[in-house]
Formats: C-alpha cells, sequence, structure tokens
C-alpha cells in the first residue's frame, strides 16, 4: 500500500528518512513530496539577540527551522569563534525549550542542551515552561516563523512569563509542489494514506490532491503529525483518520498502520 508523506526529505548526509524507514518496517511504500520553502530574515538581528544571553531567561525554539537559523549565522567565521569562545558556554547554563527530537538533535548540534523535547506540541510546551519558570524580568528569546501561532505566547503571558518573539523565516509554497503532486498521481495512482505535517502543508496541498484524486478522494486515509494539522483538516472539511500520539516518525507510522489495518490492530 503506498503513502503519500507531505514534507521535505531528510538531509541526505544523515542517513535514510525516519518515516520511509518505519513505514516500510509495515510493507507501506512511502514517497515524500516537498511542500515548502522557506526564506530566512533579520539574521543580523537574531546573531545581535544572541550575542547578549545575559539579557535573557533562556531559549525557545519550536521548529528545525529555527535552529537553522540560529546555524546559517554561525556558519561566519567571526560569529562561530564568538560562539565557541563564550556565547554557548554563556547561553548552555540557561534553558533552551524545544518540541520534537528533529529541533532537539539540531539544538545538540550547536551545542545546547534541549528541555522538553517530549512534550510534542507547543501547548504541552508551555505548561512545560510555565511548571518551570517564574514570572522573570529576563524573557526567553523565541526564533520563530512569521506563521507561528499565538498560543505559546498567550499562555506565558497569562503567567507573567516574559517572551520576546523574533521572526527568523517565512514560509512559502515549494516551487514544485504542484508538478510534484500531478506526477506521483499519475504515475503511482491514489495513495491508500496521506499524511500532512503542518497547517501550512494542508493549505497549499489539499485542493490539488482534491483535484487528483476526484471521487476516490473517500478512499483515501488521511492523516496528521498532531493535533494543530489536524485541526487545520478537519477546518477544511477532511476527517481525519489518525493522528500521530507523538511527532516521531514511529508513532506516525504505528497510526497510519492501524488506520489503513484496523483489524490487524
Amino acid at each position: 500500500m503506498k503513502v503519500l508523506l507531505l514534507k521535505d526529505p531528510k538531509d541526505k548526509d544523515s542517513g535514510p528518512d525516519p518515516y520511509i524507514k518505519e513505514l516500510g518496517l509495515y510493507s507501506l511504500e512511502a514517497t515524500l513530496i516537498p511542500v515548502l520553502s522557506f526564506e530566512f530574515v533579520s539574521l543580523e538581528t537574531l546573531f545581535e539577540k544572541l550575542s547578549h544571553p545575559e539579557c535573557y531567561g533562556g531559549l525557545v525554539l519550536t521548529s528545525p527551522r529555527a535552529l537553522e537559523a540560529i546555524k546559517i549565522c554561525l556558519k561566519e567565521k567571526s560569529k562561530k569563534e564568538a560562539w565557541s569562545k563564550s556565547l554557548k558556554q554563556m547561553w548552555s547554563i540557561k534553558p533552551t525549550y524545544v518540541v520534537g527530537k528533529a529541533t532537539a538533535s539540531l539544538v545538540e548540534e550547536v551545542g545546547l542542551i534541549p528541555q522538553g523535547e517530549k512534550s510534542g506540541n507547543a501547548e504541552k510546551l508551555a505548561e512545560y515552561i510555565c511548571s518551570r519558570e517564574k514570572p522573570n524580568p529576563s524573557a526567553l528569546l523565541f526564533p520563530c516563523g512569521a506563521l507561528k501561532r499565538e498560543l505559546l505566547p498567550t499562555v506565558l503571558r497569562e503567567k507573567g512569563i516574559p517572551l520576546e518573539s523574533l521572526t527568523v523565516y517565512q514560509t512559502t509554497q515549494h516551487p514544485d509542489l504542484q508538478e510534484s503532486l500531478s506526477s506521483y498521481f499519475s504515475q503511482q495512482g491514489i495513495p491508500a494514506s496521506v499524511v500532512f505535517f503542518s497547517p501550512s502543508g494542508v493549505k497549499f496541498c489539499l485542493q490539488h490532491i482534491q483535484k487528483l484524486s476526484g471521487d476516490l478522494i473517500n478512499h483515501v486515509k488521511f492523516a496528521a503529525i498532531g493535533p494543530t494539522t489536524a485541526q487545520a483538516l478537519e477546518a477544511a472539511g477532511i476527517p481525519v483518520s489518525c493522528t500521530a500520539g507523538s511527532p516521531t516518525a514511529q508513532d506516525l507510522a504505528a497510526a497510519v498502520r492501524r488506520a489503513l489495518h484496523p483489524h490487524n490492530c
């Protein structure tokens, strides 16, 4: 059975994509189609803020793209040296709050220690932060995307925990998306399941998939990586067959398998 994954492939240098691997263990043939493109912005401002850890109580990082922005900053030799000599040590004694394993592993790559990676979504991360932080004059620095939801900032603000947001990337539709989807459906046919990984993916892909599937769309099992993405699908009138228990390849593969083979579970 075929599964269409609407996400970027993992970096080639880091081995096979874990989602394809995990779905393959259930004899499900998965294909990745990149949905989003990212433009990084305000990187000088970001490094300026990273250069003053004494002004902040810690970091909040809810997507791998926020870490990519930091890593781009650190490619410049002088900035990399400043980070290695002192800034990394100064930030490492402060909490770095993250959502998910992918973001956590990138945090470790820049030499920091992630906290809260098992929270799985922004709502649970907000609860985790509130359980550990007291009202503080020093804000948490929150490099984020232009499409960030307001849930996490709102929850922290209500608890008296200041958060300083900085938009460091903007999300747009991948330039090859429509062509890639048309090619997939013409060559592979209609997949048994389509997995969405973000509300942006729902926004950019759903209409194309509905058009390409035609009357057979009711046979497709729609899956979501988490509750926010599931809500976006439901708001668009799409029944969600399954949502991953946590945003990991293992949990997603198990959820898709249950949706496709309910009698075998």
